[in-house]
This record gives structure tokens, C-alpha cells and sequence, in this order.
């Protein structure tokens, strides 16, 4: 993929995990110390090109395209959450299996990286949350109404979805994402979807990942993982976030005191996808938690 100048390009790697055929994005030099960083829905790993460069100057970072989006495997038989855990746990006994690692996760990837860090606690030193971590309760009650639709709605409608061209793609982006500059919703354009021989643009995503889960997202069950969480952890705040309203200061107090060592940065002026709207300033947040003593 080209980069804008002044940026250290990626470089991609392969490997069999779980079945699967896995996409891994590696920046920096492949003796440094590694951080992982892990994706939201609907988003890979490329985009976060202008945020990694902060890092590289001491680390390198891995980034995986998460199974079903960008350039990993599709599984036949659709998602479940805790696959993604058992994913990174695999990823990192094979890049990393004998030292503790450190974690940044945006969004659903905060999620993934969070129960990891507490189910693996030894070999976690630090993790980074960027904007995440803010799913709302589901009553038990909920259960038979959201099962039986998975029932009814599966599998779907699994068509792909194609776009004329990466520049409509690109104003499709920018139209989500105002803060973007043309040139940057081009290049996340470049990152999302893919030619598909037929001179049509198609998503690099399972249409799959929109059907509804099985299962009831349970604070209580990821509040116990994360009580056994002993990495230092920093929180980063998008300013202009709308999903902690999604849950509430109190919730959010208490979700983040289940964090034994943890501290907060907030980023003014960006939303929710911090590495679109504020890459460098988040990047230079993260790498001065990874880097202090």
C-alpha cells in the first residue's frame, strides 16, 4: 500500500491461527520491544498508519486485521466474541511467546485487548485504551427476544457491498467522518476496500459482521475479567465521543476502578475514531505512557 511521505510504511505478514488465515501489519524495526494494537468493527488495521509513527522511534507495532475484516479470513460460521480473545491469545504465543507484551485496543478492540489482559495478566505489562470500553448492559431478559432474532435473521443477507470507485468510497467516509481531509478519507478509502477485478471497489469486510450477535453483552462478567487486570493501564478520552453517553459517568467510574493501576488522557477535538481525527496527538499519548518508567 503507498503512504504519504513522511511515514514509515507497513509491512504485511500471514499466519495460520485457529484455522484461519490471518493478516498481520507490522510497523518499525523487528528487533524493538512489541505493542499490539487492535482494531474497532468495521474498521483494519491500516488505518491506523498516522498514528503508529509517535511509536516507532522505540517500538515496533503489530497490528492484526481481526477475523472477517481486512485482509483476514472469513470463518464459515459467523462470529462470536470470545473467538477474537482466543485470536490475540494465539497471535501473541506465536510473535511473542516468551515476554510480556503491551496492548492498545480502540473501541472493540479495547474490549478484546481488556479481557485478554486480565485472563493473561502475566503477560500484559501495559494497555491502552483508546474510547472504549463503554457497551451498555443487557438484562437477562433480553435473552429469548435476541436469540430468536439471530434465529430468524441468520444467515442473511451476506451479499458484499461494492463502491464505483475508492473516490466515492472516499466521500462516503469523509461524509461519516467530517474532520478528515479529502487526502487522508482517500487513503482510509485505500485501506477499507479493495478492487475487485471487475472495476468496481469492495468492502474488506464479512457483510456477516451485521447480523445481530447471539449472545447479551453482561458488564458483570467483563467486570470480573477485568478485576484481575494488574498492567498499567491508561484510558484515552475522545472529547467529542458520544458513546460514553452510552453508559454514564458512573458506570464509567466504576468499570475503570475494576483497573488496579490506571490513569486518564482525554484528546480535545476528536471523536470517537481518534486515530481519523487526532492520529498524531493520540499517538504521541500513547507513547509516552509506554515509555515513562
Amino acid at each position: 500500500m503507498t503512504v504519504p511521505a513522511g511515514t514509515i510504511a507497513s509491512r504485511s505478514e500471514f499466519v495460520r491461527i485457529r484455522g484461519l488465515r490471518y493478516h498481520v501489519r507490522r510497523w518499525g524495526r523487528p528487533d524493538a520491544p512489541m505493542v499490539f494494537l487492535g482494531h474497532g468493527w468495521l474498521d483494519v488495521s491500516a488505518t491506523f498508519q498516522f498514528m503508529v509513527q509517535p511509536l516507532l522511534e522505540r517500538w515496533q507495532v503489530l497490528a492484526p486485521d481481526w477475523r472477517g475484516f481486512g485482509h483476514t479470513q472469513w470463518p464459515a460460521d459467523g462470529y462470536w466474541f470470545p473467538d477474537y480473545v482466543a485470536d490475540l491469545d494465539a497471535l501473541i504465543a506465536h510473535y511473542a511467546p516468551d515476554t510480556p507484551v503491551q496492548l492498545v485496543g480502540h473501541s472493540m478492540g479495547a474490549q478484546i485487548m481488556s479481557l485478554y489482559a486480565g485472563l493473561r495478566p502475566e503477560r500484559v505489562e501495559r494497555y491502552v485504551c483508546l474510547d472504549g470500553l463503554f457497551l451498555p448492559d443487557m438484562e437477562a431478559a433480553r435473552a429469548p427476544k435476541v436469540l430468536r432474532r439471530w434465529l430468524e435473521l441468520w444467515p442473511g443477507d451476506t451479499r458484499e457491498r461494492f463502491y464505483p470507485s475508492f473516490e466515492a468510497l472516499a466521500r462516503r467516509v469523509r461524509a461519516k467522518h467530517p474532520r478528515l481531509s479529502p487526502e487522508r478519507a482517500l487513503f482510509i478509502a485505500r485501506c477499507w476496500g479493495a478492487a475487485d477485478g471487475y472495476g468496481r471497489i469492495r468492502l474488506l469486510a464479512d457483510p456477516k459482521h451485521h447480523l445481530p450477535m447471539a449472545t447479551l453483552y453482561r458488564a458483570a462478567e467483563s467486570k470480573a475479567i477485568w478485576q484481575q487486570v494488574t498492567a498499567r493501564t491508561l484510558f484515552v478520552d475522545a472529547g467529542d465521543s458520544i458513546f460514553p453517553q452510552a453508559i454514564g459517568l458512573e458506570e464509567i467510574a466504576a468499570r475503570r476502578a475494576c483497573f488496579r493501576d490506571h490513569s486518564v488522557a482525554r484528546i480535545d477535538g476528536a471523536g470517537h475514531m481518534l486515530h481519523f481525527d487526532a492520529p498524531e496527538a493520540t499517538g504521541r499519548a500513547i507513547a509516552a505512557f509506554l515509555d515513562a518508567p
